[in-house]
């Protein structure tokens, strides 16, 4: 018995030394907020969801509802102009918060970035749908700062938690979104003390929107295809390819930007886009490359697509994002990645699955530049049996882009190559 009485008289002492209570106290004071977080983000992406599902249904049934483009544009034109102050810059708004917190996130971006984006779809914008979840994630999510009165340091794990919560409930990928919540404010750098409050949230949000009933899309299992030195060529190439498509895209949908800038009056912004919009679609006399273009994502998929496909979901996503419509760029780059990764099935021996997957996920690395992420996106919604083409090509694909990407915001924590290592510490709006 004495040494038994012993050990637990040393018992407290070697748990202080361990630091266990104090862990065991952030696990679960972080496990409280993040269930908060998921909750909010995971209830807000299901109403989301739902309804984007409805408009876009609607619009398929009533296409006349795209000769309303430029009126949709005008509509959320003003709203962002005279109601949404700093909540127009949406993501990049939470990034400079996460590196630099000076005032809360407005609450008036839920409705904001909801309302237009619903609105964006119904008329037949070209946009996606993670950008309006991360941005009502993370600004629920800053909400609880104020509320709780946590400190400046947990207010910065707060919103990463809220990130990844939305990421991970609008595309029922638990583990992608904890990792692109990590990934996204810095790049080249994970930020480890949100591990656990990234996960938690990212994983109460999947289960939320799940509970609420709400699915997700289903893609193809990949099959086994052994990795040979062809096929390490043939990722390699397609990698290089996939990030230079996703630089082309961020560099366009900025320069799009900035030539509506041109005009003063910030409202009529998106009108003009808008009338842009409807001379293409006239021109291309088809409705393919207009919403998320889900459809068009699976039929990569079955068969190689055209190469002019993900050429026009470029150029329309580009212009919608660009004149000021509202959504996000994520599931637009599904579509672009697939279509291109498809359209090289003519001329590369692989699979047209595989490099439809290998693109869905590929250009999104390099635009967003976030590999690790999109590698484990890959992995959950492909299944793990081609992992390492699916690995391969996003961190290939994250090289070839550069310092460029669809958020401006991102701060540059370590550089692709030592070649720009001076471009560390700076943002990619600033290059």
């Amino acid at each position: 018995m004495a040494p038994l009485s012993a050990f637990f008289r040393q018992l407290p002492a070697c748990l202080k030394a361990h630091d266990a209570p104090a862990n065991l106290f952030f696990l679960l004071r972080w496990l409280l907020l993040s269930i908060l977080v998921g909750a909010l983000a995971g209830t807000a992406s299901a109403l989301f969801l739902v309804s984007l599902d409805w408009v876009t249904r609607w619009r398929e049934l009533h296409p006349w509802v795209l000769g309303l483009l430029p009126v949709a544009g005008f509509v959320i034109g003003a709203a962002y102009h005279y109601f949404g102050g700093a909540a127009g810059r949406g993501n990049n708004l939470l990034l400079d918060e996460i590196h630099a917190p000076r005032a809360p996130v407005p609450l008036r971006l839920v409705p904001l970035v909801l309302g237009g984006t619903l609105l964006t779809h119904l008329v037949g914008g070209s946009a996606g749908r993670e950008g309006t979840a991360v941005q009502m994630g993370g600004a629920l999510a800053d909400q609880l700062t104020r509320l709780l009165g946590l400190r400046p340091r947990d207010r910065r794990l707060l919103l990463i938690a809220g990130i990844s919560a939305g990421f991970a409930s609008v595309f029922g990928t638990p583990l992608a979104g904890a990792v692109f919540g990590l990934e996204v404010f810095l790049l080249g750098t994970i930020r480890y003390d949100a591990l656990v409050p990234a996960f938690l949230a990212a994983v109460s949000a999947d289960f939320v929107t799940r509970a609420w009933g709400v699915g997700h899309t289903a893609y193809p299992q990949l099959a086994a295809v052994p990795l040979t030195p062809l096929g390490l060529g043939c990722v390699l190439l397609a990698g290089a390819l996939f990030g230079l498509t996703a630089r082309g895209f961020a560099g366009l949908t900025h320069w799009f930007s900035r030539q509506f800038a041109c005009l003063a009056y910030a409202p009529l912004r998106p009108v003009a886009g808008g009338l842009l919009l409807l001379g293409v679609v006239a021109a291309l006399g088809t409705t393919r490359y207009v919403g998320l273009g889900i459809p068009v994502i699976l039929e990569a998929f079955q068969h190689p697509l055209a190469a002019p496909d993900f050429a026009w979901k470029l150029l329309l996503t580009a212009l919608t994002l660009g004149c000021g419509f509202r959504g996000g760029e994520v599931t637009p780059l599904f579509f672009i990645g697939a279509a291109l990764g498809s359209a090289l099935a003519l001329v590369l021996p692989l699979p047209v699955a595989l490099l439809a997957a290998m693109g869905f996920v590929g250009v999104l690395a390099g635009a967003a530049n976030t590999p690790l992420a999109c590698t484990l996106l890959g992995l959950e919604l492909f299944g793990t049996q081609a992992a390492i083409y699916l690995g391969l090509a996003c961190v290939v694909a994250y090289l070839f882009s550069g310092h460029r990407g669809i958020y401006s915001a991102q701060l540059i924590g370590q550089a692709k190559h030592p070649r720009f290592g001076r471009q560390q510490g700076r943002r990619l709006g600033e290059l």
